[in-house]
């Protein structure tokens, strides 16, 4: 493991290297998720107004594009923090050790309930995983088992007791982390509900993730950018269109959009945090520890986010719809936050 000192005297180093133009910066610099940046910015605003340094910057560029910019290098031209709405990824750690960034410290912040909202205005849905798969893959079996491109226009075509709706729905690119989760918890498990995928999920693995990971292009799925405000300005518009974006953002909208119930069970602060409902996930920050030191606060900034009126049930973050993990969780990475503790190769998945 690499000292502070040492850490910080790369850092100089690297500092140096860069341009006469880039100066050293004395404030904080937050890239990634959307879904995350409401929490994020919360904590942000709070450290400021407590002192303990300048207001950090956050910008919401997705998971995806936030992990290319922390782990392109070490210097004031990268940032120091970003937001993700899924765990790093395999390739995105191995990207960062080969930029030089080496020591990253990976913090679980809470809880996000994935959900497929609708206006208030629109016709109630009530949908299985199953479903959810057979309106957006790409490809789904035909009567005869074998699979055709998806010829589903309306829900009641997936089901007679679904509406009579146009199928459509507003989601995030493939850079986003929200995506990236939608795949994994919504359309992966609902294309093991279908029976007629049950033959090839056990004889070829990857012709059945290629086609969960595939999402129709005809229009019945509509990529809407990063930004999930958006999302929930279109849903206002199209009382039958269906948006996909973290739970925070419904419960900030409580009074013009709905959660659809997912196999039964409605996207809800409690329903989330006790596991029930199947579209939850955990959310991220991670840090690049060899900017502690050299730009001012970031141990301080850390210490404020896992801090118990932040990150616990009763905290701040929680009125801003973060579900709180488990305490004996929490207490964990708060304790690991504060120490600034290095994940390794194998804690990547």
């Amino acid at each position: 493991m690499i000292s502070k000192s040492v850490s910080a005297l790369a850092l100089l180093v690297a500092i140096a290297a860069v341009p006469a133009t880039a100066e050293a910066r004395d404030q904080i610099r937050i890239v990634g998720s959307s879904t995350v940046y409401p929490f994020t910015t919360a904590v942000a605003e709070q450290f400021g107004k407590s002192g303990a340094g300048k207001t950090p910057i956050v910008e919401s560029t997705g998971t995806g594009g936030g992990m290319k910019l922390f782990c392109a290098g070490v210097g004031v031209t990268h940032p120091d923090v970003t937001n993700a709405s899924r765990a790093i990824k395999k390739g995105e750690f191995e990207d960062c050790q080969k930029n030089g960034v080496k020591d990253i410290v990976e913090i679980k912040v809470g809880i996000d309930g994935l959900t497929l909202a609708q206006s208030k205005a629109g016709t109630s849905l009530n949908l299985t995983m199953e479903q959810v798969f057979l309106a957006l893959a790409e490809q789904v079996p035909g009567a005869d088992g074998k699979l055709v491109a998806n010829p589903y226009k309306t829900w009641s075509d997936i089901d007679k007791s679904l509406p009579n709706v146009k199928i459509e729905v507003l989601g995030p690119p493939p850079t986003s982390g929200t995506r990236d989760s939608f795949h994994e918890l919504f359309m992966e498990a609902g294309a093991k509900k279908v029976a007629a995928l049950k033959d090839l999920q056990k004889s070829d693995a990857k012709a059945f993730e290629k086609l969960w990971k595939s999402i129709r292009k005809d229009g019945a799925f509509v990529e809407a950018g990063e930004n999930d405000n958006v999302i929930v300005q279109k849903l206002e518009a199209n009382k039958d269109a269906v948006g996909i974006f973290g739970f925070s953002f419904l419960e900030e909208n409580l009074t013009r959009l709905r959660g659809a119930k997912i196999d039964g069970v409605e996207p809800t602060y409690d329903e989330i945090a006790a596991g029930k409902y199947k579209g939850s996930r955990p959310l991220f920050v991670y840090v690049k520890k060899q900017h502690v030191g050299v730009i001012p606060g970031i141990d301080k900034f850390v210490a404020e986010y896992v801090s118990q009126k932040a990150m616990s049930k009763d905290g701040y973050l929680a009125r801003k719809g973060l579900v709180a993990l488990p305490k004996a969780e929490a207490d964990k990475v708060a304790a690991t936050a504060r120490e600034l503790k290095p994940m390794t190769a194998q804690d990547v998945m």
